[in-house]
């Protein structure tokens, strides 16, 4: 297969790597485009049968409703049937490969649109980049680790076919972190006599009709799914752990939705006990819509790098063990960002190095940079299972990966956009989709994406 590259004739130095990608969700779309625009030779694994990640929706579940059971069928969708972006699309989409508005029969025009609209838009991506060729389709990656000589062995397999072991350059790992659930622990909860599920197996709402559900979480699946329940449900009871005593009770505008601090304790009686001193009787599910665990089951580091309350590391800058650098690289680990555009620039970030156009720290300056990252979340009494939360640093991360790669920074209308939508959000969370204040940010947004011809 040739090589397509947009390697500039002034740097013949620059080496082609062989790089194994694990992953073809939006992290592993982009990051094929800018190994292959590097000059790279790519091969793209992808267990599923089609690109897209976490945005390819199924109405199907895992077998064990909370994904405790390690042998569950696993099914790698999150989303639920409701499920519409809580970003407008303007600012959510590849820098280059703005997320337009497509008006055509299909399309879903709205600026917050339905999550078929983004995988539509990731496959008009891998089209226009001609990025399927790079793919193998139900192949799943059941190994990678260090070979002789400094190599990766990867291990991958078709269904129903014995394993096949190739050797690469390197491997950059885009599986996502939306498959493992993550569980509170609960006092009572084993004796507690109803039913549960993780957010990751919730579908739609019907299932709860006329019942009481008790909800745990703040994000922003918890608050879909509670009024997508709060429609057919008796009762909907959000437990939030950091909760002001001023926003408990009733929630406005629902009469059967009441927001509480954390839940306590849960009893064989069926009584849901929380931390304020409320209860709820005879509850009928408990929806853990509290969070992932980042789980890499392939990937062998002999313990260069692990998982510790959901610290994935050391890693410097969120992307490169120090110790295996550049040769194995992690794209889309933060949280709470803009994240398209943020995979995109890691992509650019980490291509750059493995053909030697860009350069790395020393081994002991990567690790003394991880070091005092660390220190400072620890000083500010950050949790460790919030390492990868970006929320306040996510702008200074870019702009410093745009300073290594020599690109511009963001657009400025892109950071305003995303901290009015969060505003918004925060002032209107039933109808920020809807009703908006920033159609001059709209316009600059539209007036930049003129200048892509696409």
């Amino acid at each position: 297969m040739p090589v397509k590259s947009i390697m500039s004739s002034t740097a013949p130095f620059l080496t082609s790597r062989h790089v194994a990608v694990i992953g073809a969700g939006a992290t592993g779309l982009v990051a094929a485009r800018e190994l292959r625009r590097e000059g790279h030779r790519v091969v793209v694994f992808e267990r599923g049968d089609q690109v897209g990640g976490t945005w390819v929706y199924t109405p199907e579940v895992e077998s064990d409703p909370v994904g405790l059971d390690p042998n569950r069928s696993v099914v790698h969708s999150s989303l639920y049937d409701s499920l519409r972006t809580n970003l407008p699309r303007e600012s959510m989409g590849f820098r280059d490969y703005p997320f337009r508005k497509r008006e055509e029969k299909g399309r879903d025009s709205r600026r917050f649109p339905g999550h078929r609209e983004v995988l539509m838009y990731l496959r008009d991506f891998a089209a226009h980049f001609e990025i399927e060729e790079l793919m193998r389709f139900g192949t799943e990656v059941v190994f990678a680790g260090l070979d002789e000589g400094g190599k990766w062995r990867v291990t991958s397999a078709l269904r129903n076919s014995d394993p096949v072991d190739e050797i690469y350059d390197a491997v950059i790992v885009c599986n996502g972190h939306y498959v493992r659930p993550r569980l509170p622990q609960i006092p009572g909860i084993n004796a507690w006599p109803g039913k549960q599920l993780h957010s990751h197996n919730y579908r739609r709402p019907e299932p709860y009709q006329n019942k009481v559900v008790v909800l745990i979480g703040g994000s922003s699946s918890a608050v879909d799914i509670s009024r997508d329940i709060a429609t057919v449900a008796k009762e909907v009871h959000i437990a939030v752990r950091s909760l002001e005593e001023d926003k408990q009770g009733k929630v406005p505008g629902h009469e059967n939705m009441w927001l509480h601090s954390m839940i306590d304790s849960v009893h064989e009686d069926g009584t849901v006990v929380f931390q304020d001193g409320n209860a709820v009787a005879a509850a009928n599910f408990i929806i853990h819509c509290t969070g992932y665990n980042y789980d890499f089951p392939f990937l062998e580091t002999n313990g260069e790098v692990t998982v510790d309350d959901n610290c994935v590391g050391p890693l410097y800058k969120h992307v490169f063990p120090p110790a295996l650098a550049p040769w194995l690289s992690f794209v889309g680990l933060p949280w709470k960002i803009l994240p398209f555009p943020m995979f995109e620039l890691q992509s650019k970030w980490i291509a750059g190095i493995l053909s030697n156009r860009i350069a790395l720290p020393s081994k002991e300056e990567m690790v003394e940079d991880i070091e005092a990252f660390y220190s400072s979340l620890e000083a500010t009494g950050t949790p460790k299972r919030y390492t990868h939360n970006m929320a306040l640093f996510q702008w200074d991360y870019n702009d410093w990966i745009a300073d290594q790669c020599g690109l511009p920074y963001f657009e400025e209308w892109r950071k305003q956009m995303y901290m009015a939508t969060s505003k918004n959000r925060a002032l209107r969370p039933e109808s920020y989709r809807d009703e908006w204040e920033d159609d001059d940010l709209v316009l600059q947004a539209q007036q930049d994406f003129a200048n892509y011809l696409i």
